[in-house]
């Protein structure tokens, strides 16, 4: 149920069957040029493709041709009530603006604003929020806010087709999940354009990248949704890693490793939870995509997260790190997780070669018993290791 309507933000794709696009916000007052353009260059390298900035006075706007000029990714204004400040931020270069045609100023500001985009040739973000409302919608919104939203959202779709503009995306956000979900299946129906979605006001990092992962979730797994952002009271490079981290868990984009991780159990031997921490923060560093799996015991790790590239499993004095279903080293706990990246690195060079995999001959607790009397560091045998197709 992609949009199949695609427009274009300073030549990144959204909708039409583009992959899904992940943006993000400034926290810093926009004017402040050398604070915004470092927390944008933070973003874009922890992989916002957009942000956003608020253009809330005119030293904001005033500021926005350096931005654009030194922002590594698309730049979008975000502009409330004040239709100059729209014009302003179109003339500085910014290669799309966020406005409600609803609350711009009355339809001769909403013209005056898509003439100008149009000149520039950038695309407008629309939409409701369940927070803001207006005024002839609170009665609906009472009964059903999902369709007050959607009502709301449809009225401003009205207004820029009147005017035949047609180079927008559309949000529904509500902090209330069931809710949001329900608005953005109801939009998905009625509306071809693509559509950015978000959970607004999510909370805090915890609470927040839940609520987001269940509602964009939901959304995505069906193909709704074109371009997101996770809003998180926190540091807007969180909300970049948890975008990410979405989209890797439905397969659905990549970037960098992901981590399989066993929830432990009383055969933990070896502490996974801090095997784990280790691993996941020296897998910050690599760009590639690949799957490492961490495991508390040798009974089921190779079995547990078969798929994965690289794995290591752990004993009390001893541990395996295996790879694509193969055991291929026992060596002593206190050097498992660095022979575990010495392995990573070679594949690595050697252009991440991926063998076919041996079909599962054994359990993976016979397996792993077998494997166990390989000699300490040495290569095990692959007749006797657990794979899969």
């Amino acid at each position: 149920m992609a949009s199949p309507h695609q427009i274009r933000v300073g030549g990144i794709p959204i909708g039409g069957g583009a992959p899904v696009v992940v943006q993000s916000m400034t926290l810093t007052k926009t004017h402040d040029v050398e604070a915004t353009t470092a927390q944008i260059a933070a973003l874009a390298s922890a992989g916002c493709e957009i942000v956003r900035v608020a253009v809330p006075k005119r030293e904001d706007a005033k500021a926005l041709p350096l931005i654009v000029r030194l922002s590594p990714i698309p730049v979008i204004a975000d502009i409330h009530f004040n239709a100059s400040l729209a014009l302003e931020a179109i003339d500085a270069g910014v290669h799309a603006v966020r406005i409600n045609p609803g609350n711009i100023g009355g339809p001769d500001k909403t013209e005056q604003v898509v003439k100008a985009a149009k000149r520039a040739g950038i695309p407008m973000r629309i939409g409701a929020n369940a927070g803001s409302l207006p005024r002839h919608l609170e009665a609906l919104a009472r009964e059903d806010t999902a369709e007050a939203l959607v009502v709301e959202a449809l009225e401003q779709v009205e207004i820029l087709e009147r005017l035949d503009f047609r180079d927008f995306k559309i949000s529904v956000k509500a902090s209330h999940v069931p809710t949001m979900i329900r608005a953005y299946r109801m939009l998905a129906d009625r509306a071809p354009y693509p559509l950015h979605l978000g959970v607004t006001e999510a909370g805090t990092p915890f609470a927040g990248s839940i609520k987001s992962a269940v509602g964009m979730g939901s959304l995505l797994m069906d193909g709704i949704g074109d371009t997101l952002r996770v809003s998180l009271t926190a540091d807007p490079v969180k909300e970049v890693e948890v975008a990410w981290e979405i989209l890797k868990a439905l397969g659905l984009r990549e970037r960098g490793p992901v981590m399989i991780a066993c929830p432990s159990c009383g055969r933990d031997n070896v502490g996974v939870e801090s095997l784990a921490v280790v691993v996941e923060e020296r897998l910050r560093d690599y760009p590639q995509a690949f799957e490492v799996a961490v495991m508390g015991c040798a009974v089921n790790g190779p079995g547990e997260a078969g798929d994965a590239d690289f794995g290591i499993a752990g004993g009390r004095d001893v541990g395996f790190v295996y790879a694509h279903g193969r055991v291929l080293k026992k060596v002593e706990s206190a050097v498992l997780i660095d022979e575990l990246f010495r392995e990573i690195d070679r594949w690595i060079e050697a252009g991440m070669p991926r063998p076919k995999r041996l079909k599962l001959a054994k359990p993976a607790a016979l397996a792993m018993a077998e494997a166990s009397l390989i000699p300490m560091g040495s290569v095990g045998s692959v007749g006797s290791v657990p794979g899969g197709d």
